[in-house]
């Protein structure tokens, strides 16, 4: 197995940069995400330079949902980029992590009318979706007399290969406005005081490994922005939206490159605007490819049980990483502590919450487990504590950053209190 670049294995252990795996679960206790600093700002840098060497005016806005750590929204926002926010929750994260408004985009199918009520109020560019949410938010915006602006999310109706629950660009999928009736959408922004359109956004899905859709979307998005262009609308930018896929099966998954999808995206953008004779800024919205290696989840194994399959019953579960009982997803595993021994036996990963498919791993060829082994889970920085919970009365766990010689706390784990701190007693039951 190819190790992400940041993972190495010295006198048997698994090692993030400088740090012994195994001595950090030891400290801040498993379940216990661990997360690379060095490594995402590795990866944005790869990623802002395969797109701006080949043209200038370009924009990263992280994809806030895949990581919401205040701690990973810094690192980026210091690095220069802005994000893709799907939620008021999100926007406040953003700027608390020190993210300027005019680096948002507030994204979203079904915003509330307080998420359009924020991003007046706080300057940020709407991503709208319907018709309806235009009304809305122009009301809004008459109402505080201050403009806002604006890009539709335009559906590009685009099969893409990917898991059917994270394919967005479908043309049965609830986001965005047909490309076929976009035009009067652009129409009735140019009409709406206070509004002012300014951009155009698509996204068509997620842990895509194949550049031709994104070309495919890109044709069509500057094609749309002729047509809004001729109609008298000032573009400032194209937001082709992210999904840029990778290697999950690190010994088979061929997932392109951030330079291979510049290859294939920025010629099919540039000779677009270029015949339109506009010069809009270029933005995507990575997530999944900036962080997704940067992070482990290491889990203990609690017992160990050899009936129908071996089966190592571990300290985390669906409760901290959903992905594999909700899509399948596959995830390479190693024994932290046992890094460097050849597997010996199939082992199926089990966590402890009360589901069947609480199974972290199946059938993988590890060395024998026993209690107390630390099993290290890849490519767990996005989409992982993200979409984490609470069920099964399972507080969440720790988060710690590393990078260099520094490791430190950027969540505390949750305390059993923790479950009932937001409940309250009705007052009848107070007798």
């Amino acid at each position: 197995m190819q190790l992400p670049s940041h993972l190495t294995i010295q006198n048997g252990h698994l090692m993030s940069g400088s740090h012994d795996l195994v001595d950090l679960a030891g400290r801040f206790g498993t379940p216990l995400y661990v997360t690379n600093e060095d490594q995402i700002l590795d990866n944005f840098e790869r990623y802002e330079s395969a797109l701006s060497s080949c043209y200038p005016n370009v924009r990263l806005l992280f994809a806030a949902k895949a990581n919401g750590n205040l701690a990973v929204l810094r690192a980026l926002g210091r690095a220069g980029a802005g994000a893709d926010v799907f939620s008021s929750g999100e926007l406040m994260l953003a700027l608390r992590a020190g993210m300027k408004p005019d680096r948002l985009l507030f994204n979203g199918s079904s915003k509330t009318t307080d998420d359009l009520r924020l991003a007046v109020e706080t300057g940020i560019r709407v991503s709208v979706d319907s018709i309806d949410e235009l009304n809305q938010l122009s009301r809004i915006a008459s109402e505080q007399k201050k403009t806002v602006q604006i890009a539709f999310r335009v559906n590009p109706a685009l099969e893409v290969p990917t898991h059917p629950k994270i394919a967005t660009g479908l043309a049965t999928t609830k986001f965005g406005i047909p490309a076929a009736e976009i035009l009067s959408a652009y129409q009735a922004a140019l009409d709406a005081p206070y509004v002012v359109p300014v951009g155009l956004h698509c996204h068509i899905g997620s842990q895509i490994l194949d550049v031709e859709p994104f070309a495919r979307a890109a044709a069509v998005m500057t094609k749309v922005a002729g047509e809004v262009t001729a109609i008298g609308v000032n573009l400032e930018f194209l937001d082709i939206g992210g999904g840029l896929g990778v290697p999950y099966h690190r010994s088979t998954d061929v997932a392109p490159t951030p330079e291979e999808y510049a290859q294939a995206v920025m010629p099919i953008f540039l000779d677009g605007i270029r015949e339109i004779g506009i010069s809009p800024e270029f933005w995507v919205e990575p997530g999944r490819w900036l962080l997704a290696e940067s992070t482990v989840l290491l889990t203990k194994v609690n017992s160990v049980k050899r009936a129908y399959k071996t089966f190592a019953n571990v300290d985390a579960g669906f409760n901290l990483l959903i992905r594999p009982a909700m899509y399948d997803s596959w995830h390479e595993v190693i024994m932290a502590n046992k890094a460097d021994q050849k597997g010996v036996e199939e082992v199926t990963i089990a966590g402890p919450i009360c589901e069947t498919g609480d199974l972290l791993a199946a059938d993988r060829l590890l060395p024998a487990p026993v209690a107390g082994d630390l099993i290290a889970i890849l490519d767990c920085g996005a989409y992982g504590f993200a979409m984490s919970s609470q069920y099964n009365g399972r507080p969440r766990c720790p988060e710690v950053m590393v990078k260099g010689d520094c490791a430190e706390l950027i969540r505390r784990g949750e305390t059993l209190d923790d479950l009932c701190v937001t409940m309250q007693v009705p007052s009848w039951q107070q007798e």
